[in-house]
C-alpha cells in the first residue's frame, strides 16, 4: 500500500465565511480535507487589514470595512478552534492565520497580538504588499501599476519583495513561509518572468532563504502556483534546489480558498520536491495537546 502520511497541508482552508475572495463554509472545507485523505490540515485564514487603504476593490464593492474584517477574524478564531475539536479522530486540524506586512509601522505588533490574544497554534508568514501595493493583484490595479512605476520595473520590485520576505521572517519567525516567490505571479502576468530570475534577484532570493534557514521556518511548496497558470507550484525549481542544499525543511500547502481546491495538486507538489532533491516533508501536528514538529517520507 502506498504511503499516504505525507498528505498534509500547512496553509489553506480559507472559507467564504471569513474571507471575501473565498467560497464555501469552513466545515465544508474540512469535510473535503477528510475526503481527499489529509492526515493534518492547517487552517490559516487571512489576518485582518486594519486600515481602509488596504481593502480590496471587491471588499469595498460589497460594503465591507476594516471593522468587517476584524469581526470576521474574531469569529474565525472561535469557529476554527471549535471545529478542530469536532474533527478530532478524523483529521488533525491546526488553527493558524496568514499574516500581512501592512501597515508598515505596526504589522509585527499586530501579528504578535493576534497570536497571543486568540491562542493560535502557528502563523503563516506571507508578503502580499510592496510599498503598500498588492503584488498578487491584477496588474491593471492602480496600486499595482503605481508600485511597478515607483520601483522602476519588475526586477527592482522583486528585489524589494525578497527584502521584505527576509525582514518578515526575521521579525515574526513564522512556523511556515508561504508562496516564497509570489512575485513570480506578477512577473508572469506582465510577461516578464525573466525579470525575477536575474543575477541580482537570485542574490536577493539567497538572502531571503538565509533568513528562513536562520529562523528554522518550514518553506512551503504551494500548489496555488499551478492554479494561477505558472506551470509549477511555488517556489520555482531552482529555489527548491537551493533551499534543499541549505538544509531548509519543506512542507506542502494547497492554499485552498474553496472546497474544490482542497487537495489540489498534491501529487504534483510531491513530484516537484522529489525531482529537486527533497525526499522528506516536515509539518506541525498536535500531540497530547501540544504543537510539535514531525516528518513524513515522500
Amino acid at each position: 500500500m502506498a504511503n499516504r502520511d505525507w498528505r498534509i497541508s500547512m496553509h489553506g482552508g480559507h472559507s467564504g465565511e471569513f474571507c471575501e475572495h473565498a467560497e464555501g463554509s469552513l466545515r465544508s472545507i474540512l469535510e473535503a480535507a477528510c475526503e481527499v485523505g489529509y492526515v493534518v490540515f492547517g487552517v490559516s485564514e487571512h489576518m485582518p487589514r486594519v486600515e481602509p487603504r488596504y481593502l480590496y476593490t471587491t471588499e469595498r464593492e460589497k460594503g465591507w470595512s476594516v471593522q468587517t474584517l476584524m469581526e470576521l477574524f474574531e469569529q474565525y478564531a472561535v469557529a476554527v478552534r471549535a471545529l478542530a475539536g469536532k474533527y478530532e479522530g478524523r483529521l488533525t486540524v491546526l488553527c493558524g492565520f496568514e499574516i500581512e506586512v501592512v501597515p508598515p509601522d505596526r504589522w509585527a505588533q499586530l501579528v504578535e497580538r493576534y497570536r497571543r490574544d486568540y491562542g493560535f497554534d502557528y502563523i503563516v508568514g506571507s508578503v502580499h504588499f510592496v510599498r503598500d501595493g498588492g503584488i498578487d493583484s491584477d496588474p491593471k490595479d492602480p496600486d499595482t501599476r503605481r508600485v511597478l512605476h515607483e520601483c522602476g520595473g519588475v526586477e527592482n520590485l522583486a528585489l524589494e519583495y525578497y527584502r521584505a520576505v527576509a525582514e518578515m521572517v526575521r521579525t515574526v519567525r513564522p512556523e511556515v513561509v508561504a508562496h516564497f516567490d509570489l512575485v513570480r505571479l506578477l512577473a508572469h502576468r506582465v510577461g516578464e518572468t525573466h525579470a525575477v530570475e536575474t543575477p541580482r534577484v537570485r542574490d536577493a532570493v539567497l538572502e531571503a532563504l538565509e533568513a528562513v534557514h536562520e529562523v528554522g521556518s518550514l518553506l512551503e511548496v504551494n500548489t496555488a502556483g499551478i492554479r494561477k497558470g505558472l506551470g509549477t507550484p511555488y517556489p520555482a525549481a531552482w529555489i527548491v534546489q537551493q533551499a534543499a542544499q541549505m538544509g531548509i525543511p519543506f512542507c506542502i500547502s494547497d492554499d485552498s480558498h474553496r472546497p474544490a481546491q482542497v487537495g489540489f495538486g498534491l501529487d504534483t507538489a510531491r513530484e516537484h520536491l522529489l525531482q529537486n532533491g527533497v525526499n522528506t516533508i516536515h509539518f506541525l501536528t498536535r500531540q497530547h495537546g501540544a504543537i510539535v514538529r514531525a516528518t513524513a517520507a515522500l
